[in-house]
């Protein structure tokens, strides 16, 4: 049957009256009367009949009127997107690929947010092995989150925030018996983070830029490991700006401005445009950004999450 019809008969049975129902419709009297006219012919009832100056439904008209708005509803959550979304039902596992920084301190604030809405949906947290592949295309993942890097053309994005890098080190470090520069920031000792082994980044780069040099004595892959290693050690390693401050603080760790002019890090979320108009998927973006961006209470929430966190061997 043409949903139209289903409409127009839904339309006179919510007002019993041809002129009504062609208002509500946006359309004439005489072309509501001619559907009216299809419609008994179809069901094989009168549907509205004269009674004085009005209309009033017959019997199969009262049954019909609950059952073709319901199915106008369904029709409707069909073809518009996201229409009778309700996080509460939803029941799906999403798959996040972010650095060990950011799940520090987003996984917490995150699932607290999702759990709240949505008590059967999961999230499954992946280490960046499949950054630079094609993960968000063949469905392994759901979100990249952090530094993006070059992605396949088609793929969405969305910038959450802009941040900094900061150095670390365990708070007797002699660095701090003086102010920090340039030279005294390159003598030390440092550790590198990077999944693939590499020993230079953008740091290096700008060092170069004033004829410094620094060694990258120790490369780990994960900034976990890289904050625990400081914490023990005289070598210097990289976080984000006012990232987890209560835990660098309770692992006897000290931030400080790296003296070096470094560009700062625009950290976003990607996501392949097949899930873009999903009302479920869209409804988890919103509550990733959400974490990302204002997390409850601040301090080990955080309130920034990074990729790479500064690029490979930074």
């Amino acid at each position: 049957m043409d949903l139209n019809l289903l409409r127009a008969l839904d339309a006179l049975l919510q007002e019993n009256s041809v002129t009504r129902a062609a208002e509500r419709l946006g359309t004439s009297p005489a072309a509501v009367s001619r559907t009216l006219a299809r419609l008994r012919r179809a069901v094989g009832d009168p549907l509205l009949v004269r009674a004085g100056q009005g209309m009033v439904p017959t019997p199969r008209a009262l049954e019909l009127r609950e059952e073709v708005g319901v199915l106008l509803r369904h029709c409707d959550d069909v073809l518009r997107p996201g229409a009778g979304f309700d996080a509460v039902h939803l029941q799906r596992t999403f798959t996040v690929q972010a650095a060990d920084l950011l799940l520090a301190g987003l996984a917490g604030a995150l699932t607290d947010r999702v759990h709240a809405e949505a008590p059967h949906v999961d999230v499954v947290f992946l280490p960046e092995a499949l950054e630079g592949g094609p993960a968000l295309r063949q469905g392994w993942v759901d979100v990249e989150l952090g530094v993006l890097g070059p992605l396949d053309p088609e793929i969405r994005t969305q910038q959450l925030t802009r941040t900094t890098m900061v150095g670390i080190a365990r708070s007797g470090h002699p660095l701090f018996d003086r102010r920090i520069d340039a030279r005294r920031f390159a003598a030390a000792d440092h550790i590198g983070i990077s999944r693939l082994g590499k020993r230079h980044g953008p740091i290096d780069s700008a060092l170069a830029e004033l004829g410094l040099r620094r060694r990258v004595a120790v490369v780990v892959p994960s900034h976990t490991s890289a904050m625990m290693l400081a914490r023990d050690t005289d070598l210097v390693a990289l976080t984000l700006a006012d990232w987890l401050p209560d835990t660098t603080s309770a692992l006897g760790l000290r931030a400080f401005p790296i003296p070096l002019d470094l560009a700062p890090l625009d950290l976003g979320m990607a996501w392949h445009p097949r899930n873009s108009t999903d009302p479920g998927h869209r409804w988890f973006r919103d509550r990733l950004a959400d974490a990302v961006l204002a997390p409850p209470g601040g301090g080990d929430d955080g309130s920034r999450g990074s990729q790479s966190c500064g690029g490979e061997g930074g």
